[in-house]
């Protein structure tokens, strides 16, 4: 999954970018509100972690002007002000969720989970398809009750080929959601991953869950 974090504060941008990545995130920071604009039209994000205290142009804008656009991603809000009024103009304007600084990492990291469980294809804590079980908070993978240990680049992989199981995605869309924008797109690190995961998910059990669809990508599947 793919998060944009927007702080302009240097010392708690690089905690909760080192933080999230360190959970299998896939993480680029914007410093003020234009560069998040950017980002934001530029990139398919899963996540938006928008301070509201940015120069150039203020979260509360940055978010008006993303809803106003058609953007709906999920917008988690991080704000040094404490008044109701400020939390609500927040929710009114379109995010999803507030946190008040100062917060701790982990109440951080349960939120971000929250927001991700709302997307589509997600209906609980763990992702199942078919014998796959998958836990984004544990950070655990059973197939058939065997556990499976993956890199977190392989976790994040799986991760949002499950929250989309069934559904055939191209290899740009998996380099979208899994890479940041440090991703070079002539590479070919998504077939050497996806090779990766076919030898951990795939290769000891009776029947191949990732499919490859030529000319178009990849697809979980839980059928034989």
């Amino acid at each position: 999954m793919r998060i944009l974090v927007v702080e302009d504060d240097a010392p708690l941008a690089s905690v909760v970018v080192r933080a999230l990545r360190e959970e299998s995130y896939a993480v680029d920071l914007a410093q003020d509100g234009q560069e998040a604009e950017w980002c934001a039209f530029e990139n398919p994000y899963d996540l938006i972690v928008l301070d509201l205290m940015l120069p150039r142009k203020d979260g509360l804008s940055v978010l008006k002007t993303l809803r106003q656009s058609g953007i709906h991603t999920p917008v988690l809000i991080l704000t040094a002000k404490d008044t109701p009024t400020d939390v609500v103009t927040g929710l009114d304007t379109g995010a999803d969720d507030y946190l008040k600084k100062p917060f701790s990492l982990d109440e951080l990291m349960a939120r971000v989970r929250a927001l991700l469980r709302r997307l589509p294809h997600e209906t609980g804590a763990v992702i199942e398809v078919g014998p796959l079980k998958i836990d984004p908070a544990r950070k655990e993978v059973t197939r058939a009750g065997a556990k499976i240990d993956l890199t977190a680049k392989e976790f994040a992989l799986l991760e949002y080929m499950a929250r989309h199981a069934g559904t055939v995605l191209t290899r740009t869309q998996l380099s979208e959601h899994v890479w940041d924008m440090n991703f070079e797109p002539t590479s070919n690190v998504v077939d050497v991953y996806v090779g990766y995961l076919r030898n951990k998910i795939d290769k000891a059990f009776d029947f191949p869950m990732i499919k490859t669809m030529r000319g178009h990508g990849y697809m979980l599947d839980a059928s034989k």
